[in-house]
């Protein structure tokens, strides 16, 4: 689908026409929209609240510095500043431009009084602050807006503008929603008689195979609860005492951190006696399963097609990652904790 952008051009106008006209051709070999305010007459709010529509619908911003400052708003502001600030404020995409020696423009083009002179150097640092880049002339200028235009467009693509008929039509909307639900309960079918292991993953270590746990502890120094020092310890398990751990937890899905502090915890059983001995009396606290090792399982519960990630959709503010079991996950649960008859 094709796209154009509408690129929002702030400048100073009476100095800088011939400007302009190149900047403008630039845009239009771009196919992009130009779009700027500096025509009108900055006379009062309703025509402040135009000129933020016209940024507000734009998808990148231009800005132009010659030797002049500008006309001014009742706050001693000039529009082409305000514009600037606005555009900053609505995380436009922004590349300045200024000219390279302001001090050598004629004097039709610069400003006669000395407060605008002040206000204009304290423009132009801080356009310098941000993306900007400097020209001499107005084929220059021309020049170079094309070819930052272009690179900004690569590094920030926006939404752009295309063509009333090159929409999709309500129909084929509804077309593609009707295919995306039909292929979501195909894999949903799929999934339901995958209950046997995946192929290849004889190859990989499982059941009786053993696996080296790296964990830490906390042990007391002192009678005060926080002088305490952490130690480093390995424990080895077999993979389906891992599985007999961690995989109830996804029955019903389950976030990382419960599912390493299940694992946590089972390390502690088997391990805080025969640590004990080795740090006195007090006793051992905060057992934690190195995150390392813990990724290292989670892969390898994947590899062998017991968990997926779950996809459901949850509030903006959990960050958690969600497991939950696959069918044949469910059954291998079934195999290792379901009471047989003796």
């Amino acid at each position: 689908m094709e796209k154009r952008y509408q690129v929002f051009v702030s400048s100073t106008h009476e100095d800088l026409q011939e400007e302009r006209q190149e900047v403008m051709h630039a845009l239009l070999e771009l196919d992009c929209i130009p779009a700027g305010m500096e025509l009108f007459p900055a006379a009062n709010e309703d025509q402040w609240t135009l000129i933020k529509n016209v940024i507000n619908d734009c998808d990148y911003y231009i800005l132009i510095v010659g030797g002049r400052y500008g006309s001014v708003d009742s706050d001693g502001v000039s529009y082409t500043e305000k514009e600037y600030h606005y555009a900053l404020e609505k995380r436009k995409p922004v590349i300045g431009f200024l000219h390279k020696n302001p001090d050598e423009l004629p004097a039709k083009k610069t400003e006669k009084s000395e407060e605008n002179k002040k206000k204009l150097e304290l423009f132009r640092s801080i356009v310098e602050k941000k993306m900007c880049q400097l020209w001499e002339g107005p084929a220059d200028l021309g020049s170079k807006v094309s070819r930052s235009l272009i690179k900004l467009i690569k590094q920030h693509p926006a939404i752009g503008w295309v063509k009333a008929d090159q929409l999709p039509s309500e129909d084929m909307n509804e077309d593609l929603l009707r295919l995306r639900k039909r292929v979501e309960e195909l894999e949903a079918q799929l999934s339901e008689v995958q209950t046997e292991a995946p192929q290849g993953t004889e190859n990989l270590a499982q059941g009786d195979d053993d696996f080296r746990v790296l964990f830490s502890f906390d042990s007391p120094t002192g009678e005060l609860d926080f002088d305490h020092e952490t130690h480093k310890e390995t424990h080895t398990l077999t993979w389906n005492e891992i599985f007999y751990a961690v995989l109830p937890r996804m029955m019903n899905e389950a976030a990382e951190h419960e599912i390493q502090s299940d694992l946590s915890e089972l390390i502690e059983s088997r391990t805080k006696e025969v640590v004990q001995g080795r740090f006195g009396p007090f006793g051992l606290s905060n057992f934690w399963v190195d995150r390392n090792t813990f990724r290292t399982i989670l892969v390898q519960l994947k590899a062998l097609g017991l968990i997926t990630k779950s996809i459901r959709q949850r509030s903006v503010n959990d960050k958690s990652t969600y497991w939950k079991l696959t069918p044949y996950g469910e059954t291998m649960i079934t195999r290792l904790r379901a009471i047989r008859k003796k």
